[in-house]
């Protein structure tokens, strides 16, 4: 889920014990997605996310939807970069077309980047409803928890933006700032270690003007929906996870949510290049990325049972399935001297994009073997790059 995407977190703090209990007990471990310097390092200096936006983009001339709105759905919004992009697309394509947009994300500071890039939305297409939501994947397509208990304790917050001008829209948004800090607190699961929401939050932007035209599409607190035209799994889970594990709680769900004709677009890491290079220099061997979408789509498959006929599960060709992104460097940077700067962002985003855990970086960086290696590979390649691929799982009409 890196930003629509592999989900970045704050490092989580862990509670203390309860009352008469023994609060001595084994801290959640740090994993590498918890490092949020890691990922700003990352998102800045490689285009995954534009090369994102312009692969999701392309589903759009595929779609056909049905009044009262193009509903779309982001299961990892991020810092909303490939967000915001692809509503500028929806726009181009379907300009006077009402836009329902729901997006899942828990991190708070995530969910306030991303609406920074909101009030130009609203200005140029009037005609949207922005939903953030932080619950889970089997809970956020309906934004209705499953457990009657927190259903109860649902925060339903709805926003009516006033004004004519993105600067008007950017004031009201920004204001939101403790209600957010109240809705989006998270905890780690007992279990996982995963962050997971205190509270159940919905939160619903229009334009006040656009109320009642809006009707229809703004969805309401106790009304269940799943109907979605577009759905974008972007590296929505941890590349080491199995198969069946993925398909249950991520791909199954929101493939279940798809309307007629819906499109489900997955995007996860592939490997093969550069940044893997760079990673099995220093650990021969290593494979973060074991499960392919022929697998997943399999697994996925499996998972909807009866209801997989519903439904085209394909995978395409390696030709059509992946596509490259690279990272930013200058042609001078690449030369028989490469400077640390380059080299220290190209070593992060090799070890981000294979998740290697903070833990096993320690003997590798004090020896100084990262830099020789990465050194290496950028040199022999003229600079760094990395595959993703794709799949679509799509509902077929009646």
């Amino acid at each position: 889920m890196r930003g629509a995407e592999r989900q970045p977190h704050a490092k989580s703090i862990q509670p203390a014990a309860p009352l008469g209990q023994d609060s001595g007990r084994v801290p959640t471990p740090f994993r590498f997605y918890d490092n949020r310097q890691k990922y700003l390092a990352f998102v800045n200096t490689c285009n995954e996310k534009s090369a994102i936006a312009r692969r999701a983009a392309q589903e759009l001339s595929h779609l056909r939807p049905s009044p009262p709105a193009l509903r779309l759905f982001d299961a990892g919004m991020g810092d909303a970069t490939v967000l915001s992009r692809l509503m500028r697309s929806t726009h181009r394509t379907y300009p006077t077309v009402p836009l329902l947009v729901v997006a899942k994300e828990i991190s708070l500071e995530d969910v306030r980047l991303g609406l920074e890039k909101m009030p130009d939305r609203f200005n140029e297409h009037p005609a949207t409803v922005l939903v953030i939501t932080n619950l889970n994947y089997a809970e956020a397509p309906r934004l209705m928890p499953r457990d009657v208990q927190s259903a109860a304790s649902l925060i339903w917050q709805e926003v009516r933006l006033t004004g004519n001008s993105a600067h008007e829209y950017a004031e009201q948004i920004e204001e939101l700032g403790p209600t957010l800090a109240y809705g989006w607190q998270t905890m780690p699961s007992a279990k996982s270690g995963n962050p997971i929401y205190v509270r159940p939050s919905v939160l619903v932007i229009y334009r006040e003007d656009h109320k009642f035209l809006l009707d229809s599409v703004i969805p309401k607190p106790g009304r269940t929906f799943e109907s979605y035209d577009l759905i974008l799994a972007s590296q929505p889970w941890r590349a080491r996870m199995s198969a069946e594990f993925k398909a249950q709680k991520v791909l199954a769900p929101l493939a279940r949510s798809l309307s007629p004709g819906g499109r489900m677009l997955a995007i996860q890491s592939y490997g093969k290049d550069p940044g893997l290079e760079i990673i099995r220099k220093l650990w021969p061997g290593e494979n973060p990325f074991k499960v392919d979408r022929h697998q997943l789509l399999a697994a996925l498959k499996t998972e909807l049972g009866r209801d997989a006929r519903d439904f085209t599960l394909t995978a395409s060709t390696d030709e059509k399935a992946l596509f490259r992104y690279d990272m930013h460097t200058l042609p001078s940077e690449i030369s028989d001297r490469i400077g640390t700067s380059t080299l220290f962002a190209a070593w992060n985003a090799a070890i981000y994009v294979n998740q290697i855990e903070d833990e096993r970086l320690d003997s590798v960086v004090q020896t100084g073997a990262y830099l020789d290696a990465t050194q290496a590979v950028l040199q022999k390649h003229s600079g760094l790059w990395f595959n993703d691929e794709t799949f679509v799982a799509s509902r077929r009409k009646p």
